[in-house]
């Protein structure tokens, strides 16, 4: 200290001015010298209006002329405005919906400042103003939904809210990107109507599931009886017709097989006609059936003796024809089988039932 009062007597009064100058002027070009940081602006006032828009990097202002205006947002005065995207988030507030329910609801709002003078000049405290706005928004928006749209209906409620936010905003000089409701909370008997309500859904669709299954199981049943009736039937079809054809197969063979005798016959009898030898034959054969039953007394017809006679000339047409080898094994074989139907069927018919018919032979 006595070093500065000696250099000060020892200075006259033209170097003191001189030297106070010269700090006066460091001070002012120091003050005169802003730097912004990025992403940020200052408002630049001179002689109370104002003058620019200081953005980032160096900038030269009139010092004890210019001044920054303090930027205000939720009650604090910032220098800098931060022209960034910035998130506001404000406390539940209470809603009504359509069908009178109150529930409390919070919302985070994303806005950025795209024109910091008109932040500064339009509005007063731009971050209250939009928690205020974003609050009346809010309720008007879920007053127009029910319960169930608004706790279905996010993205709408969301929409809606940023478009009305966006264009009270826009005077404002921000640019509203994205309004997200964080949590909506109705009353405590609200949420146990809900839970029971989905409870009785829960329950209803899976009654309606399991119906649909027994449904779906009873056609699929329905359907695998229909497919194997049809194929069964199919089955039976196919084989009723092998063995139709089968059977016509057989009786045209036989056919064939008697056609070849009845002309080997008439080769053997030397007749156009054997006719006679058929009608002997058919009646041998119905004597063998009738004497094959268990009755005690057998009737013949009256023409049955005609035919046994004629069956006797046939004989002896055929012994007489030594020569022909033919004509007499075909005699033999008739001559064998009326023999055998000739027989009686046991002692008991032997002594029951006499004999109604001689040989003619």
């Amino acid at each position: 200290m006595d070093s500065v009062i000696e250099i000060l007597t020892a200075v006259d009064a033209g170097g003191l001015i001189i030297l106070i100058l010269i700090v006066v002027g460091l001070i002012t070009a120091v003050k005169g010298v802003m730097i912004v940081d990025q992403a940020s602006v200052k408002i630049v006032e001179r002689l109370g209006r104002f003058h620019k828009v200081a953005r980032s990097g160096i900038n030269f202002i009139w010092p004890y002329i210019d001044k920054i205006r303090p930027f205000l947002s939720g009650g604090r005065g910032l220098q800098a405005m931060d022209l960034r995207e910035q998130i506001m988030d404000f406390p539940p507030s209470d809603v009504i919906t359509r069908d009178n329910v109150t529930m409390q609801v919070d919302a985070v709002v994303f806005y950025q400042i795209t024109d910091p003078m008109k932040a500064i000049y339009e509005i007063t405290d731009l971050g209250y103003a939009i928690v205020q706005l974003t609050v009346t928004s809010l309720r008007n928006v879920m007053g127009e939904l029910s319960l169930d749209e608004t706790l279905t209906s996010r993205e709408t409620v969301n929409t809606k809210l940023r478009d009305v936010l966006d264009d009270a905003t826009d005077k404002w000089g921000v640019k509203v990107n994205r309004v997200e409701l964080k949590n909506i909370a109705p009353p405590s008997e609200i949420q146990d109507a809900m839970a029971k309500q989905m409870k009785a859904e829960r329950e209803r669709r899976a009654v309606v599931t399991e119906a649909e299954g027994t449904k779906q199981s009873a056609v699929l049943e329905a359907e695998g009886d229909r497919e194997a009736a049809i194929a069964r039937a199919e089955g039976e079809k196919r084989a009723t017709i092998l063995e139709a054809e089968g059977t016509a197969e057989a009786r045209e063979r036989i056919a064939q097989g008697e056609a070849e005798a009845l002309i080997r016959v008439r080769e053997a009898l030397n007749e156009e006609n054997p006719s006679n030898y058929l009608i002997a034959l058919k009646y041998l054969e119905s004597l063998e059936k009738i004497s094959a039953g268990r009755a005690t007394k057998i009737f013949l017809p009256f023409e049955a003796s005609a035919i046994l006679g004629s069956l006797g000339g046939i004989r002896e047409m055929l012994r007489s024809e030594e020569t022909v080898p033919a004509k007499r094994e075909t005699v033999d074989e008739i001559e064998n089988q009326r023999i055998e139907n000739e027989e009686p069927t046991g002692p008991e018919t032997e002594e029951q039932s006499p004999k109604h018919f001689t040989d003619p032979v």
